[in-house]
């Protein structure tokens, strides 16, 4: 009699533990496709891709990318998009040349002077969204035009360069040797410890919270399994990048404002306003939130985001420059959409427009090492853009069916 009721129970168990852990393929999917893209180019490319050299070059090349997609997400998120941002990045960069370079300001203050631009700019846009009512696309669109504009007439349709060590090191720059030379860093390596510390940590408070309201938790092998995967992977990049020259300071941007803008949309009653508009507008307003305010410093931020862009890419080339930024706009909403982030508003995480931005870092690296001219390039990122929304369709509808 125990028997037969003990079978059951055992089967209902294992189906319920498959149930979730299928469940949650579907929902890291985006995590899964980055693995399979660094893993179809590592083979591709003869093991170039992963090594420490590259490792750090891909961060470096794609860290404004990186900036954009997190706030060109909370824009998607909230119901808007914003084709402005390459324009803007041109823009401020030319701004923070005429600056530095030829007015001979410190680079540091140039810097700040360029980022409150960013943010005024922002602020335009936002208060034409926000306050009169124009549709973004519209708005920025006419941005992209007038800030394009202005960054030739600021460039005089010319190259401004080169810039002082301290503007470069944002691009450009590494955090390594603080105790002294080894072939392998110690800081480096201990900072990615520490992240895997904290990433432990926060995944065991997560469970253990969920447990507490009697939520229902992944198996707990499962749980385990994501852990060592992860932990895993970031050791891999802290020794990479251990064994080249340490940790760029664009990386170190990059982690200031994931850690900073996840809290924000997380956890903060602001972030919580952005879901809320982007899910049911009318609701939202009906419910309090001041969605005009909302929208308008949306777009504040996403200019002060497009500024940092705009003074990393700038840093990095050690040029300011008539043709820089052009097709930014496009990998920002690319990388934030193939991340997850959904066509009508109210679905879209900052992790995921990081692994999204990734994805796209990873393609343009690949087949570049693999010789692969920019007009399949083009086509590749434009099928992948595609087929990313097409299964976030694909999902909605079987949601609905359900």
């Amino acid at each position: 009699m125990t028997d037969t009721k003990t079978a059951p129970s055992a089967v209902s168990k294992v189906g319920s533990s498959l149930t979730h852990i299928v469940t949650d393929l579907g929902k890291n999917g985006i995590f899964l496709a980055l693995i399979a893209v660094v893993v179809l180019f590592q083979i591709l490319t003869d093991g170039i891709l992963l090594r420490p050299q590259n490792i750090s070059n891909l961060i470096v090349q794609n860290g404004y990318i990186l900036i954009l997609a997190i706030g060109m997400v909370m824009v998607i998120v909230a119901g808007h998009i914003d084709l402005s941002v390459g324009s803007v990045a041109a823009f401020v960069g030319a701004v923070s040349g005429v600056l530095t370079v030829k007015m001979g300001i410190e680079w540091w203050i140039a810097i700040i002077i360029s980022l409150l631009i960013g943010a005024l700019v922002g602020a335009w846009q936002g208060f034409w969204v926000a306050y009169v009512g124009i549709p973004a696309f519209i708005v920025t669109l006419a941005g992209m035009l007038i800030f394009r504009g202005l960054a030739l007439v600021v460039l005089g349709n010319s190259n401004i360069g080169s810039f002082p060590e301290g503007y470069r090191a944002l691009g450009n720059g590494f955090l390594t040797d603080l105790f002294g030379e080894f072939e392998i860093d110690p800081f480096t390596l201990g900072i990615g410890v520490f992240a895997i510390i904290a990433f432990v940590v926060q995944q065991f408070r997560t469970r253990s919270g969920r447990q507490s309201y009697a939520q229902e938790v992944e198996p707990l092998v499962w749980f385990i399994g994501k852990i060592v995967l992860v932990s895993a992977a970031i050791f891999g990049i802290a020794w990479a990048l251990a064994s080249f020259k340490g940790i760029p300071v664009t990386l170190i941007i990059l982690a200031v404002l994931v850690l900073v803008y996840g809290i924000v949309t997380n956890r903060s009653v602001f972030g919580r306003h952005i879901y809320a508009i982007g899910g049911n507008r009318h609701a939202a307003e009906l419910s309090g939130v001041k969605t005009k305010k909302v929208d308008f410093f949306i777009f504040v931020n996403m200019g002060f985001l497009a500024a940092l862009a705009g003074l990393v890419f700038t840093a990095r080339l050690n040029l300011a420059g008539p043709k820089a930024g052009d097709g930014f706009e496009l990998e920002a909403i690319s990388a934030a959409f193939i991340g997850g982030a959904a066509v009508q508003g109210g679905v879209g995480t900052i992790g995921g427009a990081i692994i999204g931005g990734l994805i796209i870092g990873v393609l343009n690296n690949g087949m570049s090492i693999l010789g692969i001219g920019i007009e399949w390039q083009q086509t590749v990122k434009g099928l992948v853009l595609l087929l990313a929304v097409a299964f976030d369709v694909f999902n909605k509808r079987r949601a609905g069916g359900r």
